[in-house]
């Protein structure tokens, strides 16, 4: 049985995007991004256990399998289509991912439904840094960035990017002083995430909260969760979403 047979699977679109999703739950809303190479099994559990903590999860499926542990070759396959297609982009500098507007439609769409402060925004790897372009819109009061990977840190300059373009990042900080946090996890020794902490601490100041954790892993929330990211994440939707619990 698909481990996805308990979500309600819909479609949205907006900005010149359709991609499919999935949802369960009640409560606030949480719009949890995959990462690379797809849909995996951890990425659902990991949403089911935002289910299971009261909130309404929203999986976009943007790119490879959805749900079924990834084939050998899978990422050698999704990577090139990631390149040249024009919903992201992988390795320029100071650009904001094309698929933003779609995402902060979606964030929109949920918050107009479901109500209350905002809702979440969790992405982690190939899209970690896009709650960064989600949060500037109002609707989204909870931004996750886990273990960012876009760009490619190939070079100091890639490796200090956190995939905004000037204006978004004026933005975000402007929003960090109105009293919206972002929370950024991350292992201290994950190659991947480059620099981007350190760029994020400097232009967010105390307002990007970071939880760095032993070692070198990657997926902090999926394939090599660690509890203590996991919990943090709760903590820091329940805390921004369900300010009276």
């Amino acid at each position: 049985m698909s481990l996805l047979s308990g979500w309600r699977r819909g479609a949205h679109a907006a900005d010149g995007f359709e991609f499919p999703t999935y949802r369960d739950g009640e409560g606030p809303g949480v719009i949890v991004m995959h990462e690379s190479p797809g849909l995996t099994p951890e990425v659902v559990r990991f949403g089911g256990e935002l289910v299971d903590e009261g909130f309404t999860v929203v999986m976009p499926h943007f790119f490879g399998s959805a749900h079924e542990s990834p084939r050998r070759a899978e990422a050698a396959r999704v990577i090139p289509r990631l390149c040249v297609g024009r919903e992201f982009t992988m390795v320029a500098t100071g650009r904001t991912t094309p698929v933003a507007g779609w995402l902060r439609s979606l964030s929109r769409h949920l918050h107009a439904e479901l109500g209350g402060v905002g809702v979440g925004a969790v992405g982690m790897c190939f899209t970690g840094g896009f709650a960064l372009a989600m949060m500037v819109d109002p609707s989204v009061a909870a931004p996750v960035v886990a273990q960012p990977a876009v760009p490619v840190p190939l070079g100091v300059r890639r490796a200090a990017d956190v995939g905004l373009d000037a204006g978004d990042l004026v933005a975000v900080q402007d929003r960090v002083r109105a009293g919206c946090p972002v929370l950024g996890v991350r292992y201290r020794d994950d190659w991947a995430t480059g620099t981007r902490f350190e760029t994020l601490t400097g232009a967010l100041g105390d307002g990007f909260r970071r939880v760095e954790l032993d070692g070198s892993g990657h997926a902090t929330l999926t394939a090599e969760r660690h509890p203590d990211a996991v919990e943090a994440v709760v903590g820091f939707l329940r805390e921004r979403l369900m300010p009276a619990a």
